[in-house]
């Protein structure tokens, strides 16, 4: 099986047997609602039990007797009753102060100096969400924040031979393009962060707004699987994971989380019937289909895919036989990884948050046969993702620590986005199970290492960087000017401008008269070279799914809300079961 060679000679896949019989010690774990114990390999995440049954001494350290008398005769003699007193007030007042000392350290809000963010992370999750109502299309919402946009693409799906309703939906980036791909991919991802972390949103007050983002892409979503009459696995894989992601985020309101599911159903069976008359494959591999759209978006598989369009689906009905098919095909969807993907979640790749989304499954709702195998394979492969986050021999950090997970891609901001979100949600996770950290060939990596280097992401986005500029634009005192960006950089005059016109603040010096909101631009090179030009889209052309990436991150960072309905008493500001509503133990 193709793979990350996570584990360098001398890791315990190469320990001898000598060694293993020497180990008498055994570990298992619990799972909440599995209602069993199961076996674990490390002692990071699991509870020691020792099986040798050989009688115990019942001698004991505390047992020992001490080597020193019980008691000891004291002769006290006060020889002036004024300083006596002086003493005994001047000694409970030390005491006094002593005790109010402990309680003022106790109830006054601690720093935690090990991984506190050092940015306003409410601050920029609101501009980053701020961003998708700048890309909106359609008929704009005179409430919108963004005021230098307005209605647009109202003639989207009409032409000479078509006829259909394509209207709204997100500009993907600079240009006034819409892609279905990266919109079902940003609108999965927005949905996943509320389903965790709805409690974050809801305290800072942008639980709505966020909702809002996702209802705008999912109505988009719904019309283009309306208007075509079919559609190609990995699209069909990924709208299915969008439109079933956006029900759980609406499952209160019944007719439109079931109108959403009932799509996403309909996705599924034609994605996955295997006859003469369908053929799977990529969309960009079909010149009808996303020919145009393979200079931007160029899918490179669909079994990935079609497995998390299959969770997403579980999760939403609690019907296991999407599940079932989701698990069949997790070692093929591996089989078909690319080698540069691997390790990296973004809109090509959905492999590697798969793995940690069946391994969440199996933390809290573990459902046995016959999902053992698949479920196990996850659980090491994010066990081994999370290490190569840590590793520097695995995927190599500039100076200034951005993580560089595709190098020869470029844009190196959207992959280390997700890394941070996918290393802070999945200490969260171990968290909750009361876990300290996870085993690297024998090396503990703790949740304080993974939090520190998910925050060290951001962080570097933000502004801790050799640059010293925010990489969002509006954030901070320095950050892009010249976003490459049409609505941002032409004035906002009522005028109306061809494209050739508009050619001439294309190449203008100036900043952009609009500032683009919240946008996180494509970012440095990896010699940490950043040119704030309007003409170099690699460095300053942002993207949906690139912002989704950051919004991940920051909602999974912000501090949780002082009060949580977590049923645990134990305050993450997760959802720890909501995922779960619909999914049921096999009896």
């Amino acid at each position: 099986m193709a793979g990350l060679n996570y584990y360098p000679p001398g890791s315990p896949s190469h320990t001898s047997v000598s060694e293993v019989e020497m180990d008498s010690t055994s570990y298992v774990h619990t799972v909440s609602g599995a209602g069993r114990l199961l076996p674990s390999a490390s002692k990071w995440n699991s509870i020691e039990f020792g099986f040798n049954m050989a009688r115990q001494s019942s001698s004991s350290y505390d047992a020992l007797p001490s080597r020193y008398s019980k008691s000891v005769d004291y002769e006290l003699i006060i020889t002036d009753r004024k300083y006596f007193k002086s003493f005994i007030y001047t000694s409970a007042l030390i005491v006094f102060l002593m005790v109010l000392l402990v309680l003022l350290l106790h109830f006054l809000p601690h720093k935690h100096h090990h991984h506190r963010p050092s940015k306003n992370l409410t601050l920029a999750l609101n501009q980053a969400l701020t961003f998708f109502d700048a890309q909106k299309s359609g008929n704009y919402p005179s409430t919108s924040p963004v005021k230098f946009r307005g209605n647009s693409g109202m003639q989207d799906g009409v032409s000479n031979n078509m006829h259909a309703d394509l209207v709204g939906g997100f500009y993907d980036s600079g240009n006034n393009i819409k892609f279905s791909f990266p919109t079902a991919y940003t609108v999965t991802l927005l949905s996943w962060t509320v389903i965790e972390y709805h409690e974050k949103y809801a305290d800072i007050g942008e639980l709505e707004h966020v909702k809002d983002i996702i209802r705008w892409g999912s109505d988009y979503l719904l019309k283009v699987v309306v208007s075509q009459n079919s559609t190609t696995a990995d699209m069909a894989g990924e709208i299915m994971a969008a439109l079933s992601a956006a029900s759980i985020v609406f499952k209160e309101e019944n007719a439109y989380s079931g109108e959403l599911i009932k799509a996403a159903e309909k996705l599924y069976d034609f994605a996955t019937k295997n006859d003469t008359s369908h053929e799977q494959g990529t969309y960009s591999e079909l010149t009808s289909c996303g020919g145009d759209a393979r200079r931007f978006y160029n899918s490179t598989g669909y079994i990935d895919e079609l497995v998390w369009g299959g969770i997403w689906l579980s999760f939403a009905t609690g019907n296991n036989s999407y599940l079932e098919y989701a698990t069949d095909k997790f070692k093929a969807a591996e089989d078909e990884e690319a080698i540069s993907d691997r390790g990296i979640f973004y809109w090509n790749n959905k492999l590697t948050a798969t793995a940690v989304l069946l391994t969440r499954l199996m933390f809290f709702r573990d459902l046995g046969y016959p999902y053992e195998s698949a479920l196990g394979s996850s659980s090491s492969r994010t066990d081994q993702l999370m290490c190569s986050y840590l590793s520097d021999e695995i995927f190599n950090k500039t100076e200034g620590g951005l993580i560089l997970l595709n190098p020869d891609y470029g844009e190196p901001l959207q992959y280390a986005a997700t890394a941070s979100f996918l290393s802070r949600l999945y200490s969260d996770y171990l968290d909750l199970l009361r876990r300290s950290g996870v085993s690297c060939s024998g090396k503990g990596i703790s949740l304080q290492m993974l939090r520190s280097f998910s925050m060290s992401q951001v962080n570097y986005i933000l502004g801790d960087n050799p640059v010293k500029m925010s990489y969002m634009v509006g954030f901070g005192e320095k950050y892009p000017t010249q976003v490459h960006h049409r609505s941002a950089s032409i004035p906002w005059d009522g005028n109306h401008y061809s494209c050739a016109e508009g050619d001439r603040w294309l190449y203008s010096r100036e900043p952009n008269p609009n500032v683009l909101l919240g946008a996180l631009v494509a970012g440095p090179d990896v010699s940490e070279t950043f040119s704030d030009e309007r003409t170099k889209p690699w460095f300053t052309e942002p993207s949906i799914a690139s912002n989704a990436g950051l919004v991940a991150a920051l909602v999974a960072l912000h501090e949780p809300p002082r009060k949580s309905s977590n049923s645990t008493g134990f305050n993450l500001g997760m959802d720890e079961m909501g995922i779960f509503d619909k999914i049921h133990l096999i009896t």
